[in-house]
C-alpha cells in the first residue's frame, strides 16, 4: 500500500466525514492519535470539542439551535487505565465499559454496527491504543454495511504491533462526498506522521476542507512515561 502524505490523504478530499489516525512520531517516542469532525448540515456543523475528563466530548457550539443530539453528541475520547480509546459515536462508551468488564476491543463492538442514518448508513468507526511499560500497539475497526445493504453488517479489524516510526493508519467515514455517501473501503490508510504536536495539529487542521471541517482533536502520548499532551481545534469559536 502506498504510503501517502497528509496533503494526499486529506487535502485532495473535500468530505472524508469523520476520521481517525493512529500512529507513532519519527522519533518513536511518542503514540500519535488524531480525530475530526465533519459536517454538511446546519446540526452537525453546530458542534465544538471540550475536554471532559481525560478525553473530549462533542457539544453543540449553539444550544438553541441544536436539532437533533442523537449520533452527534457523544464521547469521542475516553481513557481506561494505559488505553486510549477513540471512536466515531456512542460506542466509544460501549468499548469503555465492555473492556472495563473484561472484554476485548473486537469483542465488545459486536453488539454494534453502523448507525442508522439511511440510506448513508454511515460506518462506526474506532480505535484503541495500548501502551504500558514503554511497549505500544493498536488497534482499528470499521462496522460498516455490506454494500449499502442495512440487512448485513460487516465488521473488520486491523491490528498493528510494533507500529512503524514515521507513519499513522488512517481511517475515515467516507470514500468522498456524494449523495448517498459512499463509505469507507479496505485496510487503513498509510500516512506519513512527522513533526511535533504543533506542527502536526496546524497541518492537518488547514488540510481538512475548509467549508465542512468542525473540530479536531490531536493527542501525543509518551511511550516511556504514558504522560500525554493534547490540542483541540473548533471552527466555531
Amino acid at each position: 500500500m502506498e504510503l501517502k502524505r497528509l496533503e494526499e490523504a486529506v487535502g485532495q478530499n473535500p468530505y472524508p466525514g469523520r476520521g481517525i489516525m493512529v500512529g507513532r512520531t519519527a522519533d518513536g517516542l511518542h503514540a500519535v492519535t488524531a480525530y475530526w469532525i465533519m459536517g454538511r448540515s446546519s446540526n452537525s456543523r453546530n458542534r465544538v470539542f471540550v475536554e471532559e475528563n481525560e478525553g473530549i466530548r462533542t457539544q453543540a457550539f449553539d444550544p438553541s439551535k441544536l436539532e437533533d443530539p442523537s449520533l452527534i453528541i457523544y464521547s469521542p475520547v475516553r481513557v481506561l487505565g494505559t488505553d486510549t480509546i477513540v471512536t466515531n459515536g456512542d460506542q466509544t462508551d460501549t468499548i469503555y465499559d465492555n473492556m472495563k468488564a473484561g472484554m476485548t476491543f473486537e469483542q465488545s463492538l459486536r453488539e454494534r454496527q453502523f448507525e442508522p442514518d439511511g440510506p448513508n448508513y454511515t460506518p462506526r468507526i474506532s480505535a484503541v491504543m495500548h501502551i504500558k511499560d514503554g511497549s505500544f500497539s493498536y488497534d482499528m475497526s470499521i462496522l460498516k454495511s455490506y454494500e449499502g445493504n442495512p440487512e448485513c453488517n460487516a465488521r473488520y479489524t486491523f491490528s498493528y504491533d510494533h507500529p512503524v516510526k514515521g507513519e499513522a493508519r488512517y481511517i475515515h467515514t467516507y470514500v468522498n462526498d456524494g449523495n448517498p455517501l459512499p463509505s469507507f473501503e479496505g485496510e487503513p490508510e498509510r500516512v506519513e506522521l512527522t513533526g511535533d504536536i504543533d506542527t502536526f495539529t496546524e497541518k492537518l487542521w488547514a488540510f481538512l476542507n475548509e467549508d465542512n471541517k468542525v473540530s479536531l482533536f490531536v493527542r501525543y502520548i509518551d511511550i516511556e512515561t504514558g504522560k500525554y499532551e493534547s490540542r483541540i481545534m473548533n471552527k466555531n469559536q
